[in-house]
């Protein structure tokens, strides 16, 4: 055993068996050091809340009550590089959310080798497409951020104001 308690050794299982394929690093992808620029990365975790968004009731049905996600905050931490061709994989946990916000990580792993190259954190809004204003989640996919939701803490970003 490597000191890790039953429940630690679950929850990180559950994690690597969540991760879905995000695609190798593209060549367009990289920069004059040969790794994954760092403006990808963000592309990246896009296509990671790509896939999030119909689990959490954020798909068709959502946008044609007229509401959108938009991108409040971000926060990005990059532990090792990424080089042309990796395969890409990530997970994806919601931390925290209100009324009118959504708080979530990513992660982003070698799909092969299952080490992980980055994090980031984002905040979401819910906003009203027609007025372009935020406004609050529908009950069913609040009750779906609840379902989802990990209880892990944040590490940098916060639904409370400074």
């Amino acid at each position: 055993m490597d000191g890790r308690n039953g429940a630690a050794v679950m929850q990180e299982a559950a994690r690597e068996a969540a991760r879905e394929a995000i695609g190798p690093v593209r060549p367009e992808w990289t920069d004059h050091y040969g790794h994954m620029n760092m403006a990808f990365y963000l592309v990246a975790f896009d296509m990671a809340t790509d896939l999030l968004w119909p689990r959490l009731g954020l798909g068709p049905a959502f946008r044609a009550q007229g509401l959108g996600t938009f991108a409040a905050e971000s926060w990005v931490a990059y532990q090792r590089e990424v080089l042309e061709g990796m395969p890409l994989a990530a997970s994806s946990e919601v931390l925290a959310h209100d009324a009118k916000r959504l708080l979530l990580r990513h992660r982003l792993f070698h799909a092969e080798e299952g080490w992980q190259s980055a994090e980031c954190e984002f905040l979401f809004l819910c906003v009203d497409l027609e007025k372009r204003k935020v406004a609050a989640w529908p009950e069913a996919v609040q009750a779906a951020f609840a379902a989802q939701a990990g209880g892990a803490p944040t590490k940098r970003l916060s639904l409370q104001r400074p």
